[in-house]
């Protein structure tokens, strides 16, 4: 099926049916109703998926360096249009396009480091959050001279019709969201767990001083953190854009409720960042359906600010987050 069939489709995560779309409620009364619930609750979690993936990586720099990447976003603009530049273009198969989107913008996150945070090194962190934000920018308007205004669109992963689930729609395309996200999950947690780079950049997320004395390459780790990040959110570019296109001004919106879910989860918690993301995205799902596709994008913000007003260490963070020099 198409890309541009499945945007149309009832359970593409960024276009939650309206009301006045859904199956008689009045007609077929209790039944209608159940599956209206079940419909919204995969397009949540579909988009939660993602936005949890954007939520990990700005978790990964956070943990690091201790600064907000506000580029998050663009990187997961950047995987959906190179995947989408590689198939269109050069006619690759969609996995190779996978790859060389993801490698793509791994490149633009050890560029982003190696040449601009690294040189800004003994600026604040404040400078350097400004900085991320001016890269952010400075990215969107690339990318609106590289692929112009117009979103793109990248073939489903697998073909086949929708899967039908209590009269439910569940697109093939979904569960390789799910697939590749819990593949995502899963490589980081034995990478820190256990892989020597990976304990290595929590030991400087832990103590950058100590680390260095230790012998740790601590420069080394941030840009790692950078390119890793980069690459996941990518990854998320991706396998979003069979369902929902992909365009120069998506990225912004995409940073923002990731951040928010960053945030509610608690800066740092990747298992926290998962849970959150599922929240919002469920929240803004049913949101969409029963009150109105207009208020959604202000769910992310509300909760954001509900974080921030009462528990601003998130649902599992110790304490308050502070933002210190790496």
């Amino acid at each position: 099926m198409g890309a541009r069939t499945l945007i149309n489709s009832p359970i593409s995560a960024f276009s939650v049916c309206q009301p006045k779309q859904r199956a008689g409620i009045t007609a077929t009364g209790g039944n209608a109703l159940g599956t209206d619930l079940l419909q919204y609750a995969i397009s949540g979690l579909t988009v939660g998926v993602i936005y949890a993936m954007v939520a990990i990586g700005y978790n990964i720099i956070y943990n690091v360096t201790e600064i907000i990447n506000f580029a998050q976003g663009e990187f997961v603009m950047l995987g959906g249009l190179f995947a989408a530049f590689f198939v269109g273009s050069f006619h690759f198969p969609v996995f190779t396009a996978f790859a060389l989107a993801v490698l793509s913008t791994g490149c633009v996150g050890f560029a982003m480091e190696r040449f601009i945070i690294r040189r800004a090194r003994n600026a604040g962190v404040l400078s350097l959050i400004i900085i991320t934000i001016a890269v952010s920018i400075l990215l969107k308007g690339s990318a609106m001279l590289g692929y112009g205004k117009d979103p793109h669109c990248l073939p489903a992963f697998s073909t086949g019709g929708p899967i039908m689930i209590a009269g439910a729609v569940l697109q093939p395309q979904v569960l390789w969201i799910f697939g590749v996200s819990s593949l995502v999950v899963i490589a980081l947690t034995f990478f820190f767990r256990r892989s020597l780079y990976g304990k290595a950049m929590l030991a400087c997320a832990d103590n950058p001083i100590a680390a260095r004395m230790a012998g740790i390459p601590v420069r080394r780790m941030v840009l790692l953190s950078f390119i890793l990040s980069a690459a996941i959110g990518a990854a998320a570019g991706v396998i979003i854009t069979p369902i929902s296109l992909m365009d120069y001004d998506r990225g912004a919106m995409l940073g923002l409720k990731g951040f928010g879910a960053a945030v509610l989860g608690g800066l740092g918690n990747f298992y926290g960042a998962l849970l959150a993301g599922t929240i919002l995205g469920l929240a803004e799902s049913y949101c969409a359906g029963y009150l109105s596709s207009g208020y959604k994008d202000a769910v992310a913000l509300i909760f954001l600010l509900l974080a921030l007003f009462f528990k601003p260490e998130g649902l599992f963070g110790s304490e308050a987050a502070k933002l210190k020099k790496f």
